[in-house]
């Protein structure tokens, strides 16, 4: 899973050496589950394998319904369109990587699924436009660009993190996270294969809410 990164924006890349059925994905949960969708060639991204996202949205499913959420370094949207799925209220995908935008769009469109919206623009730059509070946020860079902190210090910093919410962060499993902000608890840690994948509440002047 190693990145084609060359910019903070670009999109999760693709495994090497995979036929065209690693194009396809499929929908988990909720009201488009089964929809399988088909990501083009062109596009470099390393969509979040099936059992990861499985297991992270059984951590989110008492959150989902209703909830805005920031899906960064989008790549093929599969975080975001899951939540789509079972019931977010809106979603903002972001990526830099012209064709899985323009994948990402289309689909939107052919589904029907006005609530999700696409920005084309290099995450980092994205981060520091003016903020709007989100409840849920997807955190999945190229695992060797080296952008986790500096996403998820802007994510603290530029106040993007709504009170008690939740950030979803993956990574390389060999990998140590970056250090985070302090108000970010810890809720939940596993390892699939090659990646890692992290849930943290920011915390509030009350505490934790789950």
């Amino acid at each position: 899973m190693t990145s084609r990164a060359r910019s903070a924006g670009v999109s999760r890349s693709a495994p090497s050496g995979r036929g065209a059925s690693s194009r396809v994905l499929r929908i988990i949960g909720g009201s488009w589950r089964g929809r399988r969708f088909r990501f083009s060639a062109e596009a470099t991204i390393r969509p979040t394998p099936d059992r990861v996202r499985e297991t992270l949205f059984n951590w989110l499913r008492d959150s989902i319904a209703g909830a805005r959420c920031l899906d960064l370094f989008a790549g093929s949207g599969a975080l975001g369109l899951e939540a789509l799925s079972r019931g977010a209220a809106r979603v903002q995908f972001v990526d830099s990587d012209a064709a899985a935008a323009e994948d990402l769009r289309a689909l939107l469109a052919q589904w029907g699924a006005q609530s999700g919206s696409v920005a084309r623009m290099d995450v980092l730059r994205y981060l520091r436009t003016r903020a709007e509070p989100f409840d849920i946020v997807f955190v999945d860079p190229p695992f060797a660009a080296g952008l986790l902190g500096s996403a998820t210090r802007l994510l603290e910093d530029r106040a993007w993190l709504a009170p008690g919410a939740l950030v979803y962060l993956e990574c390389a499993a060999r990998s140590a996270l970056p250090q985070l902000p302090a108000t970010w608890v810890p809720l939940k840690a596993k390892r699939a294969g090659e990646v890692g994948y992290h849930l943290f509440q920011k915390n509030t002047p009350g505490g934790v809410t789950e």
